[in-house]
């Protein structure tokens, strides 16, 4: 049998596409989609943001010479077609190369990309850097910034386009405008948005024109033939553009069109139903935490949540929001902002709980410094997904135990169970003298039965579970059950009954307990989900600098990992029972 063509089948780079008809690139956008939804399916992913934007990354190859041209995405939410016109379809065509390439733009894989990118509100920042280092050599290619799907509302965002407006020379920000962000857009900036798209670009108030863009509108930004002839007619500006497109999230699946939020991102297998699958049945630590927000703000209204624009990740549904109703706040993809607003909400005599993302807290560093701890103001901070993972490089999840656990002031509690977690949320929440932040447990609810009445305003008292000799083992949070598998090995192995701690504490030491194993112990070692450079076991290694204390930290390596599989890592790092059993043996 003959097997027909696909206009896909002729595209193998960007230049291909230049000798299509406008009629090939609608049934081009197609053929994508039905990749874009079969693959995702397959393997998770950003499916929402992708299907939205099929028509514009068409057009912007189409007119420009990339990669002479340079495209910037932002977030790279958006960058699947990108990459399946760009020499790298067949991650999407090929089900056993469906891992091949990463859900990112990454330099390493083409020379369209220009930035490993992941986190947001970053792409016309780069592309001005970029713009200025054409000026300065002399160089003539266009330097486009695409940004959308929620971005704006980042600080760095507006710094862009700040400087951006005023570079004096070729620089293109195309704004997706796809009235969305992961959940609903949030901000002032989307209500002059609103107003351009219910004006057809005409109104008198425009923020873009503001700052000094030569501003452009596209009605319907999934109209190739619209995208065209505006894309034409700022090709080669001798100065700052901006091209607003109005898109559709989700364009082409109808469950992404309906659901945006929750079709942002899916799990595998989630378009095989038109029910939402990746609810859990059961309960979860973010279960835990939303009852108990709830129950809190029913006895006490100045109780407050707030989410940067990542409510999914804390499990934060939009029924929770509903609850909670002006006592919850979204406050865009904005962590600075979120964790400054958190700042002033306790200074003011709220009770702020901001739940973030791991990898998205490292974004508000100096605001946790200054803002903050500095002020030693009592927001609570829980910080969800911690921990070794085998994620893209741009969303690692181990660096958030140096990154916080070294700033003065700040309280950095790691649970084990249930009973801890609540009963250090709690004290949390009704605490005046620190600012708490708490590492949510990344892994299944644990429920020791027995009510937690430890007070945590007696700081860095660590938990002895298990009194022992020799060796000290100190499982930190998520790696206190490895404690535990590595206690009863050891015994198995060598007849020591080791000690097994549970510190709770990442930000200090209990000096008193330490100096009490010096009496019959060896060994200690340390056992931490996370980066081990500037974390939890440095601070136990260093105090016991001076002894005869043998000391063996555990935990990962300082190094950007990118979809490396957990059980390489854990063998990589030496954590797993075996293992760590293998290197105490050695070192008594």
């Amino acid at each position: 049998m003959e097997t027909t063509l696909t206009v896909l089948d002729k595209i193998n780079t960007s230049r291909d596409l230049k000798s299509l008809s406008v009629e090939e690139m609608k049934i081009l956008s197609g053929e994508i989609r039905e990749l874009i939804m079969k693959k995702v399916n397959t393997t998770g992913g950003h499916l929402g943001p992708n299907l939205g934007i099929v028509e514009a990354t068409i057009a912007l190859h189409y007119v420009f010479n990339t990669p002479k041209d340079k495209l910037v995405f932002d977030v790279s939410h958006q960058c699947y077609p990108h990459k399946i016109l760009t020499g790298r379809k067949e991650g999407f065509t090929d089900p056993d190369k469906y891992l091949k390439y990463t859900g990112y733009t990454a330099p390493e894989e083409s020379e369209y990309d220009l930035f490993k990118i992941g986190h947001t509100s970053t792409s016309v920042s780069l592309a001005v850097g970029l713009a200025k280092a054409r000026d300065l050599k002399g160089g003539k290619e266009n330097v486009i910034a695409l940004i959308g799907d929620g971005s704006l509302s980042g600080g760095e965002a507006f710094e862009g386009l700040d400087n951006a407006a005023v570079l004096g020379s070729n620089i293109i920000v195309i704004v997706n405008d796809n009235d969305m962000s992961i959940a609903e857009n949030q901000g002032g900036l989307y209500a002059n948005l609103k107003l351009l798209r219910d004006t057809n670009g005409q109104a008198e108030c425009n923020f873009f024109k503001s700052l000094g863009f030569d501003y452009r509108y596209v009605a319907d930004g999934n109209n190739v033939e619209s995208l065209i002839e505006t894309f034409k007619q700022v090709k080669d500006a001798d100065h700052p553009v901006l091209v607003h497109i109005c898109t559709l999230k989700g364009k082409g699946c109808k469950a992404a069109e309906t659901d945006k939020e929750h079709y942002h991102w899916i799990i595998p297998g989630e378009l095989d139903s038109s029910s939402v699958s990746n609810v859990s049945s059961g309960e979860t630590y973010e279960s835990i935490a939303v009852d108990y927000i709830l129950e809190k703000h029913k006895k006490d209204n100045s109780v407050i949540a707030i989410s940067p624009a990542t409510p999914g990740v804390s499990g934060f549904t939009p029924e929770f929001r509903a609850k909670l109703g002006s006592s919850y706040t979204d406050v865009g993809i904005a962590e600075q902002h979120a964790v400054a607003y958190a700042s002033g909400l306790a200074k003011g005599g709220a009770k702020p709980i901001l739940a973030v993302m791991s990898s998205f807290i490292q974004r508000a560093y100096d605001q946790l410094s200054q803002d903050l701890a500095l002020n030693n103001n009592p927001a609570v901070i829980l910080v969800y997904w911690g921990g070794i993972t085998g994620a893209d490089a741009t969303h690692l999840t181990k660096y958030d135990i140096p990154l916080i656990a070294n700033i003065p002031n700040i309280v950095y509690l790691a649970p084990v169970n249930k009973e801890e977690y609540l009963r250090m949320l709690d004290w949390a929440v009704e605490q005046k003298e620190y600012s708490v932040v708490i590492r949510v447990p990344a892994m299944a609810v644990v429920s020791s039965g027995i009510s937690d009445d430890t007070d945590y305003s007696v700081l860095n008292k660590y938990h002895v579970a298990e009194n022992g000799s020799e060796v000290a083992i100190l499982g930190l949070g998520n790696f206190f059950y490895l404690g535990e598998k590595v206690k009863n090995l050891l015994k198995e192995k060598t007849g020591i009954s080791a000690s097994l701690i549970n510190p709770r504490f990442i930000t200090g030491v209990d000096k008193e307990l330490m100096e009490s194993l010096k009496k019959n112990h060896k060994l200690v070692i340390t056992l931490e989900d996370g980066v081990l450079e500037g974390g939890f076991g440095e601070k136990i290694a260093s105090y016991f600098g001076s002894s005869d204390m043998k000391v063996l930290n555990f935990g990962a390596e300082k190094e950007f990992t990118d979809r490396v599989p957990l059980d390489e890592l854990y063998a990589r790092y030496h954590l797993t029972p075996e293992l760590i059993v293998e290197d105490i043996q050695k070192c008594l």
